[in-house]
């Protein structure tokens, strides 16, 4: 089902869709934002996933006290992590609400460079179904609700893809402008406004030398940092450190088009904008058609945007509280102990 929404209205000012992009992730909101989660970070604790073969992930786990409310994994986007602010601001308002929260790190994000010696990519699945399914271990194999935005979103939805036949107990997925074809997403960095590129190879480069520092006899990045294009970079970093023979292969390893989402039975949502700079709007008539999936497409948003205004609640994130059943606030007397397994890293 695709629904085009008319009830996201962004002032006009903000209708612009590389403001909306920014926004997402620009420092002006931090100290704010920071403040309004204490309750929040005062409840995370740190867990390191047991994800199979060797493979550790961390993340944070928050709980309300006597919370009955089915947990919420979040997973971030590409070179973001855990404390994201879009990730943040998400998670607060899920824990103002009664629900526990996991703010999941991919390998190779925030400050887990240490944790696995081989490098991240984005076809690594099988450990984030692996955290996924520790996870539901930690709730007695209750069910779980994932959220992903950007490269997350499209580790969620292929997570969710693969539930059954990897046993995990999944209420629902909400996928915020996911990564559809990746070719096609690589293209749209290179040939659009120069500073979206300059950015991600910034952070790359960045999380590339904390990788190098902390495995100093396994890397050297210093002929790579010299490209200075996401191409170029991504091609050699497949050639020498993946088992993929092209960069091709690569790319179309984690496209989640074509009949990627066929089988998906856990309840989905695609919360994306046609004026997305990164992810074409073009490429949702390639997804499968599953009853099980939904498409809420606005006309502005930009990459995980959705501002109606500069303070308060996104329009997305209450379209999430939404499908998530989190339309009223539920007050917090305290959060609650957490548990012996969570309240030692593991």
């Amino acid at each position: 089902m695709t629904t085009a929404d008319d009830d996201f209205r962004p002032a006009r000012w903000l209708r612009n869709h590389h403001v909306q992009s920014m926004l997402a992730s620009t420092a002006w909101r931090r100290g704010r934002l920071m403040r309004e989660s204490a309750p929040l970070l005062a409840a995370a604790r740190e867990v390191l996933l047991d994800c199979g073969e060797g493979v550790r992930l961390q993340c944070f786990i928050s709980r309300p006290a006597h919370s009955a409310a089915v947990p919420v994994v979040l997973l971030h986007g590409w070179e973001g992590n855990a404390a994201s602010l879009y990730v943040l601001s998400l998670a607060r308002r899920l824990f103002e609400r009664g629900f526990p929260v996991v703010r999941l790190n991919l390998r190779d994000h925030g400050d887990t460079h240490h944790l696995n010696r081989e490098l991240f990519h984005s076809c690594r699945l099988p450990e984030v179904v692996g955290a996924v399914g520790a996870l539901q271990r930690l709730w007695d194999g209750g069910p779980l609700q994932l959220v992903g935005f950007s490269l997350g979103g499209n580790f969620m939805l292929r997570v969710a893809a693969q539930a059954g036949v990897a046993g995990l107990n999944l209420a629902r997925v909400i996928a915020v402008s996911p990564v559809l074809e990746p070719v096609q997403t690589l293209s749209a960095l290179q040939a659009g406004m120069p500073g979206y590129e300059a950015y991600f190879v910034r952070k790359w480069l960045r999380s590339l030398r904390r990788k190098q520092a902390c495995w100093p006899d396994t890397y050297d990045f210093a002929p790579l940092a010299r490209l200075r294009d996401l191409k170029l970079m991504t091609a050699e970093l497949v050639r020498s450190h993946s088992e993929f023979a092209t960069l091709e292969d690569y790319l179309n390893g984690y496209a989640i088009t074509g009949e990627r989402l066929a089988n998906l039975q856990v309840p989905a949502s695609i919360l994306t904008a046609l004026d997305d700079p990164i992810i074409p709007a073009s490429d949702l008539a390639r997804l499968a058609r599953s009853p099980a999936l939904s498409l809420t497409v606005t006309r502005y948003g930009g990459h995980c945007g959705f501002f109606e205004r500069l303070r308060g609640p996104t329009w997305l994130e209450q379209r999430i509280l939404r499908l998530l059943g989190a339309d009223a606030p539920r007050p917090l007397a305290r959060a609650e102990e957490a548990p012996a397994e969570l309240r030692e890293t593991s």
